[in-house]
């Protein structure tokens, strides 16, 4: 079974959503390893925050697990 996490958007795709939001950019051919690591550094950014917000609704709601609530709740904020 494959775990949906481990793909990665294809170079053709990549390339599609740059042009698609600034068309004016030129690419080099190398440069979607680049942005890659950008989505993959954004993505884990985003992660922590929401963890870090997800952890202080629980603490807030006097309980030492976080739920779905919280993380949900967390979502809305961020």
């Amino acid at each position: 079974k494959r775990s949906s996490m481990k793909r990665t958007a294809s170079r053709n795709t990549l390339r599609k959503i740059i042009k698609t939001q600034k068309p004016q950019l030129r690419i080099a051919a190398n440069a979607d390893l680049l942005v890659r690591c950008a989505v993959h550094l954004s993505f884990l950014v985003f992660l922590n925050r929401l963890a870090e917000e997800a952890r202080t609704n629980a603490f807030e709601h006097r309980s030492k697990t976080i739920k779905a609530e919280h993380a949900i709740a967390a979502a809305k904020v961020i």
